[in-house]
């Protein structure tokens, strides 16, 4: 998250991004529209050609970032429904249809982001004049950010198309594939992204590239989090540790400053946003849900969690006003995200806090509780950040419950929960407990109705409750 004097070069990022706003014009998530088909001839020719698509990648994972806090805080406990917006009223209320608006932008943006990078892994061989060096940090992050995208799409749907080309005539019948199956791919591509990408050995690098571009610490950080999905504990703990100890990224002193500002410097990777693209205003804009219409609202559940002494400081992540305090809403407004003229509106995907929770995760589930090796000592590092007691907890169960408390103080409206409650086999209890309908269908998104009503592959396939 940015501090002011980071401006300037904010704003020239924003501007380059721009260039291929055209990425986020298609409709038909696989059958781009002819627009995007048109990169093929003009975009992709020359070696001066490949820094405005490679932007263009990042930018195809713009789209995506609000949506994904939306599917992870909005499906779970953390909201209640306070304006008039039918999508957020089935996510409020937990009667989630195929025909949600934020279901099928999620998965649009997921697959605008395969199909950009799909086209880069195509079509950059081709270019001659391309240094390898370039060639080969390019390639790399086309598979990191494939990679991030499939990851996402198959733990929101389950069982998605696997998308490898850009024909339009192939992409357009293409059935689900098997979880495993695309998780062997993610797994591959986030492989040979390590290998690849630019090596950054300390902080001296300012935050923002740091933030903005992947590295090979930031493949780290994503590949910690899929062997955490995984259960892989071993692994989970070991990457989570490299990011951890490599220095690149550290945390701030203070956790105001992890709501308030962009490219903080625990910032893994973050989406950014400028006065001519902020998307606040839009059905999708963080700023506009939560604070301008304040189509939902901290739950009153969650309320209670982050105001209490066990939260610390964390309870900035929310602020009270009596003015809004009438009827069915309690007052409360998520302050994580900011307009355009504010330094806040960027949206943070990965940050050091949650490297330090999944090494907890992965520690604990390996009975690794005590000494400065244990669990317990890397939750009592943002306990000691937020001035919130340190943990109590003696018994694997215990701590395990601890870590899943930590990440709602910690990781509030940051995409997880929901997310972490299935993985940990925890959604029914906590959702039957939260709302009286809440079902199981709901461990998973439904498949966009428009994507199935486009996709003759996809017909009859729907996931069940839907």
């Amino acid at each position: 998250m940015m501090t002011h004097t980071f401006q300037p070069t904010r704003f020239a990022w924003a501007g380059i991004l721009l260039i291929l706003t055209l990425l986020a014009s298609c409709q038909t998530v696989l059958e781009p529209k002819p627009v995007d088909l048109l990169i093929d001839e003009l975009v992709l020719n020359a070696p001066n050609d490949v820094e405005p698509v490679r932007i263009g990648m990042y930018n195809a994972l713009r789209s995506s970032a609000a949506p994904t806090i939306i599917a992870g805080d909005f499906t779970s406990d953390y909201i209640q429904f306070n304006g008039t917006f039918t999508d957020y009223q089935e996510l409020g209320t937990k009667r989630i249809t195929a025909a949600n608006g934020a279901v099928s932008a999620l998965w649009g943006s997921l697959y605008r982001t395969i199909y950009v990078t799909n086209f880069v892994l195509q079509n950059l061989p081709k270019v001659s004049g391309v240094t390898e060096a370039t060639r080969k940090s390019v390639t790399a992050e086309a598979k990191f950010l494939r990679a991030w995208a499939y990851f996402i799409a198959t733990y929101t749907y389950g069982d998605v198309p696997l998308i490898t080309g850009t024909d339009q005539i192939a992409n357009r019948n293409v059935g689900r594939t098997a979880r495993a199956t695309i998780l062997t791919a993610v797994l591959a591509d986030y492989q040979a992204a390590l290998a690849d990408l630019p090596a950054v050995t300390s902080a001296s690098t300012n935050a923002i590239t740091n933030g903005t571009y992947a590295n090979q610490t930031t493949c780290r950080a994503a590949l910690a989090r899929f062997y955490l999905y995984q259960k892989n504990w071993a692994q989970a703990e070991q990457l989570a540790g490299q990011v951890i100890a490599s220095g690149i990224y550290t945390l701030q002193p203070n956790y105001i400053d992890v709501v308030t500002k962009d490219f903080i410097s625990e910032s893994i990777l973050e989406v950014g946003y400028a006065l001519s693209d902020d998307p606040g205003t839009s059905n999708f804009g963080l700023n506009n849900l939560l604070v301008g219409r304040r189509e939902v609202i901290p739950s009153n559940q969650l309320v209670v969690q982050l105001t209490s002494i066990q939260a610390g400081t964390r309870q900035q992540t929310m602020s009270f006003s009596t003015t809004n305090l009438r009827g069915n809403d309690n007052g409360w407004t998520v302050r994580k995200y900011g307009t355009a003229s504010e330094d806040n509106n960027n949206i943070v995907l990965m940050r050091l806090a949650e490297m330090y929770l999944i090494r907890a995760e992965a520690r604990a589930q390996q009975g690794k509780l005590t000494g400065t090796n244990g669990a317990i000592a890397d939750l009592n590092v943002l306990r000691t950040r937020a001035k919130a007691p340190a943990i109590a907890a003696t018994s694997q169960a215990d701590v395990l419950l601890a870590v899943e408390q930590e990440r709602v103080y910690e990781l509030a409206f940051e995409g997880h929960r929901w997310y972490d409650l299935v993985r940990t086999g925890r959604a029914q209890a906590v959702m039957t407990a939260f709302s009286p309908n809440w079902k199981e269908a709901y461990l998973l998104w439904p498949i966009p109705q428009s994507e199935i009503q486009q996709n003759p592959a996809l017909v009859g396939k729907q996931n069940p409750g839907y």
